[in-house]
């Protein structure tokens, strides 16, 4: 059985062209880790009006996400991705959650 993750983040003003240029060249080995970390159908949203991202991800139930913030290769994203977007201290993007209020299969 799989769960669906919805969060928000912030991008900076000026941002969004270098986001997805980032973003359309996902790095293999990050895209290899969350899939192994059990994440499939990842999507990201932009608001352009706020510049706020709307990010939507199926986790397995046996999964590795917690795993994440501790992986040398997601560090090095998130170090990669810091400049664009709103970030604590370590880089890691400030995720807001988002609650499910409907869904439709």
């Amino acid at each position: 059985m799989t769960s669906i993750h919805a969060f928000r983040m912030q991008l900076k003003p000026g941002t969004i062209d270098e986001y997805r240029r980032r973003h359309d060249a996902i790095w293999p080995e990050l895209s290899a880790l969350l899939t192994a970390s059990g994440i499939h159908d990842y999507s990201i949203f932009l608001d352009e009006g706020t510049l706020s991202l709307f990010a939507v991800l199926r986790l397995a139930e046996e999964n590795g996400r917690d795993a994440l913030p501790d992986h040398p290769v997601m560090k090095r994203w998130w170090d990669h991705m810091a400049p664009l977007m709103e970030v604590h201290a370590d880089n890691r993007p400030v995720e807001t959650p988002l609650a499910m209020i409907f869904h439709h299969d």
